[in-house]
């Protein structure tokens, strides 16, 4: 319309509504990079939840500010507000009552006084005690009434918010009504703890008594919720007292309550029942200036016991913990619709992840998922590509290749650059043949000759990663990772026909699948059990006996471990000989095989040069001392060489 005015700002009614949609390929690549960082798979997950993506609010910082309301909570004031107050009321009313009696001159005033000078010492049991007195005195009577009917009211109260007009009338009908109801609502629980249908009792007690009740319950469980939280946090009231203090305000409580004290007794042992799983007997410490009465204290305690229960969702500790635990409700009554927000959010994300194929999950909890897998292998192995196209290769510690295929039976002259053992009969004939029979022999460059082989059109390569705490402890865990996840992504994208297989070890060994090399954390166990990693490989290859058989091992310290006959893993540093030879016999029965062995060796230990050198030399394989950061270009450039010299062939 003509002459109207429109003023435009900052949204401030909840999340923006423009606000695009959380990119789940960039959470998933957050996840990623702390894994390819050496974190755990489960760890970056929890903490993509705890701190929030795309610098929205995480758990972390919302169970801070539940710490601090529930810190703030402690020191809301002493819960024995209640007795403190029937005490001061007490003596308020004795002192008035003793006035008015020193007035008199009567007999029955002396008889008064003597009552009031042998009450008990407890508070409860005095007022008990006068309950039949008849007052002289109106202002003490009306303290004693302020006693009795104030806890009679903050109790109900504090259970039935709906009570609260209905109490101050002071009106027996109302009091009528109030036994009515709990007589109802126990009946009514009773019926639910039994599994029976109580659709149509839930209509017919809300109509009658819905008055009491303006949270209106849409169900029984609704209902059961909401009494039972109260319930829970009366109860932690009389727990956070001292004996004393507990048995003095209970029996307050009973003698207040008069006939309404054992239904409200059997409504607490019904609600109990129904939802153990609450905080009914942990206390709590409030400390504070001022005592807070029996409605306050409930109230804090209340609160207290909700925001425990927020910390335990928030803190998704539990087996099988989801967003989905997590109280929206509970977090916008106590952390504010802002929060609560938040909370939405995090648990669309949650749900967005598995609704994509990003993460599954299972009885631990949520884990990424072959898709995710899959993005994370291609981000390792781009990262590597990178690597070997951005920098020079670096010089390896090149010792003499053994047979990589089938022996055909002929040979060939040598060529610069061929790793085919020498056929060392026709190389000494040729230059017996070309010489004479003169002695020395003296070798030349034509006289060389190679064992000529046919090479597979597959490969079946066991990679065996060290996963003792050293390499954590050295920054290299990262990397091992990174390199594994590179080279079975590469393998699975772009050499199906090849079988990779991923082994770690640590005190033992053991096969691992792309989901478990992610999730995968270092052996606290001390151990380097290479002998059981080699044979694992010797497994792998035996069940792809046509393939050509290729075992690259990184570590970072020497054998330290082997297993037993019996199966039982031995640890000793400095390595027994009983380790050495045990090793040394899995490498034989590789080389028997044909097996390539390659040892990529992180670190400077001399102890591993010393064993590394000696296997190369027993094996015909090869020894690599990449940096840890260069772990990644070394192994996938080496097989990439490797089956460029296959095709070549």
């Amino acid at each position: 319309m003509p002459g109207n005015r429109y003023r435009y700002g900052a949204w401030r009614g909840g999340p923006d509504p423009l606000a695009p949609p959380y990119d789940v390929r960039a959470a998933v690549d957050a996840v990623g990079a702390e894994v390819l960082a050496g974190g755990s798979l489960r760890e970056a997950l929890r903490d993509l939840l705890r701190r929030g993506p795309q610098g929205g609010r995480g758990l972390d910082e919302l169970a801070a500010r539940a710490r601090r309301l529930r810190r703030e909570a402690l020191r809301r004031g002493e819960l024995d507000g209640a007795v403190t107050r029937a005490r001061a009321l007490l003596d308020q009313a004795l002192a008035a009552e003793r006035d008015e009696l020193g007035r008199r001159d009567d007999e029955a005033a002396r008889f008064a006084e003597t009552v009031l000078d042998n009450l008990p010492r407890s508070t409860a049991r005095a007022v008990a005690e006068l309950a039949g007195y008849d007052w002289a005195s109106d202002d003490a009577r009306r303290s004693y009434q302020q006693i009795v009917e104030g806890l009679r009211r903050d109790v109900l109260e504090q259970r039935f918010a709906g009570l609260r007009d209905a109490l101050r009338e002071q009106d027996p009908a109302a009091r009528q009504r109030t036994a009515e109801m709990l007589r109802d609502l126990n009946d009514l629980l009773a019926r639910h703890a039994r599994a029976e249908d109580t659709t149509d009792a839930f209509a017919e007690f809300m109509r009658r008594h819905g008055e009491f009740f303006p949270e209106k319950p849409g169900s029984v469980d609704e209902l059961v919720d909401t009494l039972a939280r109260r319930a829970a946090a009366g109860e932690r009231l009389l727990r956070s007292l001292s004996p004393q203090q507990r048995d003095e305000l209970s029996r307050l409580m009973a003698h207040s309550l008069g006939d309404l004290a054992p239904e409200l007794a059997a409504l607490t042992d019904n609600l109990r029942a129904l939802r153990p799983d609450l905080r009914w007997g942990r206390g709590a410490q409030v400390r504070g200036r001022d005592g807070l009465g029996y409605g306050d204290a409930a109230a804090a305690l209340e609160e207290i016991g909700e925001l425990d229960d927020l910390l335990d969702q928030l803190g998704q500790e539990h087996p099988g913990a989801t967003l989905d635990d997590v109280d929206v409700e509970a977090v916008s009554r106590q952390l504010g619709r802002d929060a609560a927000d938040d909370v939405r959010r995090l648990q669309e994300l949650e749900r967005e992840l598995r609704r994509q194929g990003w993460v599954s999950r299972d009885a631990e909890g949520l884990t990424l998922s072959p898709k995710a897998l899959r993005r994370l292998g291609a981000t390792a192995l781009r990262a590597v590509f990178a690597e070997l196209a951005g920098r020079p290769r670096g010089q390896h510690d090149l010792r003499s290749a053994g047979a990589a295929g089938e022996l055909t039976g002929a040979s060939r002259p040598w060529e610069y650059g061929d790793e085919q053992p020498l056929d060392v009969v026709r190389t000494i004939g040729n230059a017996v043949r070309r010489a004479g029979p003169a002695t020395p022999v003296r070798l030349a460059v034509e006289d060389f000759e190679v064992v000529e082989t046919e090479r597979r059109a597959s490969a079946a390569v066991a990679l065996c990663v060290d996963l003792s705490y050293s390499m954590i402890a050295d920054g290299r865990w990262g990397p091992m990772k990174q390199t594994a996840l590179a080279l079975s992504h590469l393998v699975a994208t772009r050499f199906p026909q090849d079988a990779l297989q991923i082994i770690g070890f640590g005190r033992r060994a053991l096969p691992l699948s792309q989901t478990e090399l992610a999730a995968v954390g270092p052996e606290l166990i001390q151990g380097t059990n290479l002998q059981h990693a080699l044979r694992l490989a010797g497994r792998h290859l035996r069940r792809h006996a046509g393939a050509e058989p290729v075992v690259l091992v990184v570590t970072d310290g020497e054998p330290t471990a082997h297993l037993e006959a019996d199966g039982e893993a031995v640890f000793c540093w400095p390595p027994l000989p009983e380790t050495v030879r045990a090793t040394v016999h899995e490498v034989d029965q590789l080389t028997r095989a044909g097996a390539t062995l390659n040892v990529f060796m992180l670190g400077e230990d001399p102890g591993l040069r010393r064993f590394v050198d000696a296997v190369a030399r027993r094996s015909g394989g090869r020894v690599f001392t990449p940096d840890a950061d260069e772990l990644g270009r070394y192994v996938v450039a080496d097989y990439l060489h490797a089956r460029r010299g296959r095709r070549a062939r």
